[in-house]
């Protein structure tokens, strides 16, 4: 599936999202004018370069969690940054009422 967006154009948009804000692939696909992209939007972060500063660990899950099997180091590491921001994680999942961010 061709990405109706450029790499560059997701890496921005997760340049917004603010500290102790989240957003899910999906919402992110929206935000670039490509509403059912999510799965691109998720290889777009699979190929962030190595040490980039992007906030990516606040790209989560439709579901309101990491998409990281848990315990896995990266999963641990997405987890650690989500709640050193003040991002609750409860049985694994992220209150999207309130950690949502919404491209404002």
């Amino acid at each position: 599936m061709t990405a109706p967006f450029t790499p560059s154009e997701i890496w921005y948009l997760i340049s917004k999202i603010p500290k102790g804000s989240v957003v899910t692939y999906g919402q992110l696909a929206q935000l670039a004018g490509a509403p059912g992209y999510a799965r691109v939007v998720g290889n777009v972060l699979k190929q962030l370069p190595a040490g980039t500063d992007l906030p990516w660990h606040r790209v989560i899950n439709g579901k309101g969690q990491i998409s990281f099997p848990e315990g896995s180091s990266r999963y641990s590491l997405q987890k650690q940054r989500l709640q050193q921001e003040g991002v609750t994680i409860s049985s694994g999942k992220i209150n999207l009422k309130a950690h949502q961010w919404h491209g404002e």
